[in-house]
């Protein structure tokens, strides 16, 4: 029996129309301030949701293991020399399915179990697959972990390079999740070489704003640099990897047929109109209004009394502790979401709470910069945390601020809204 191609999703499958819709509808009139979460364009939906998602495209272009390639393999060549265009890479491998996937591969390129791995702890700022115990980077590694300076809450670029005297890595692994400063890349890889280890940087989060020159490049600093292609970027949810040409066999040959089998064709579409739109000149102005809007925000929160860890900011984010204010992250979190402010709970350095509870929360810039706010709108979103946070046991304030963010989102439509 012949399956109609052409019948709608709301005809095919109301339950998931609903949800769809109603997840525009919670992102059209709700403030999303999640630092890892952006607005993709609708070309790049377009491409994410087009015909090549029915293609198996197992190899590389020209080395298929397929036939029928001959399209995908023009979207994927587009993204390859976009992406090079973009990171100024001498090598890219587009087909990691996320960035998890990518730091995978780069580990399967350069380790065996029981290596020894530096990284940054989690709890200071790092992520998952920088070694954490529950994670397989640090369930096949023997892990080391660095982090900040209690102090100043910044990397301690001396205890780092001690660590590495000491430790020996094979692999040292930066970047971060919630660290809101600047990362000395090129330390990092001096540091590396300094011990014979290869150095990765995860530059996940402030992809975007590297490209757009508003943070120095890991690319020609370190061996292998990966990132998510959502995040600062815009793009789909997906990730690469960018390294020498002197390590581009040894990378693809770890991404496939490594750790991966066929490449999500549809979204490497996606991903190659997100580096095209990231080649514009707007995307620049897009990158640096993003950190105007976020040292605004910090400013109003900090002016309120909320302690910003570090200070400050330097990027997208900003990680405010709240347990000084007697609140938790958790209970911050669920205040703000119920007056339409979605942002996470988040652990601060040296935090004495559990992670799942957390002291501080992590606030982000790109989503509501791509709507069009600028630092005006972003001083009027903090003195909205605040109303909510200061009186955070108050449905009535929690309400109050929902209609006021209702009225705000008029002003920012998105998707045509």
């Amino acid at each position: 029996m012949s399956l109609n191609l052409n019948r709608s999703l709301f005809e095919t499958d109301p339950e998931i129309a609903q949800a769809i819709a109603d997840e525009t509808n919670r992102l059209s009139d709700g403030l999303e301030m999640i630092a890892s979460e952006n607005y993709a364009s609708r070309a790049v939906m377009e491409a994410a949701g087009s015909v090549m998602t029915n293609k198996y495209a197992e190899g590389y272009p020209g080395r298929r293991y397929y036939g029928g390639c001959e399209f995908v393999d023009v979207a994927e060549r587009l993204a390859i020399e976009r992406a090079k265009q973009l990171l100024g890479a001498e090598h890219v491998n587009v087909q990691p399915h996320s960035g998890a996937q990518a730091n995978m591969a780069v580990f399967l390129a350069v380790l065996k179990p029981g290596d020894t791995i530096l990284g940054m702890d989690l709890a200071h700022g790092g992520h998952l697959t920088h070694g954490h115990p529950l994670n397989i980077s640090g369930m096949y590694f023997n892990v080391v972990t660095y982090g900040v300076d209690r102090e100043t809450e910044r990397l301690d670029y001396d205890a780092l390079a001690q660590l590495a005297e000491k430790h020996r890595p094979k692999l040292i692994i930066c970047g971060a999740s919630a660290y809101p400063r600047q990362i000395d890349f090129a330390r990092i890889g001096e540091i590396g070489r300094s011990v014979g280890a290869r150095v990765l940087a995860d530059m996940a989060h402030i992809a975007g704003l590297v490209a757009a020159g508003e943070h120095p490049s890991p690319v020609g600093q370190v061996d292998f640099v990966t990132t998510t292609t959502h995040k600062t970027l815009r793009g789909p949810r997906g990730g690469l990897i960018a390294c020498r040409a002197e390590d581009a066999k040894l990378i693809d040959r770890a991404v496939f047929p490594g750790v991966q089998g066929g490449p999500l064709m549809h979204i490497i579409a996606a991903k190659a109109v997100c580096f095209k739109e990231a080649l514009e000149p707007s995307f620049v102005e897009y990158q640096r209004q993003v950190r105007k809007n976020a040292v605004a925000l910090g400013e109003v929160l900090a002016g309120a009394g909320f302690r910003l860890v570090t200070g400050g900011t330097d990027n997208h984010l900003i990680l405010v502790d709240v347990f000084t204010k007697g609140i938790t992250g958790k209970a911050a979190e669920q205040a703000l979401e119920r007056a339409g402010i979605t942002v996470n709970k988040n652990t601060i350095p040296f935090d004495t709470n559990p992670p799942l509870v957390g002291s501080g929360i992590r606030l982000g810039t790109p989503a509501l910069t791509t709507r069009g706010m600028r630092e005006q709108d972003m001083r009027y979103v903090g003195q909205l945390i605040v109303e909510v946070l200061s009186d955070i046991d108050s449905p009535a304030t929690q309400a109050a601020v929902r209609q006021k963010v209702r009225e705000l989102t008029r002003d920012f439509p998105l998707y045509g809204r």
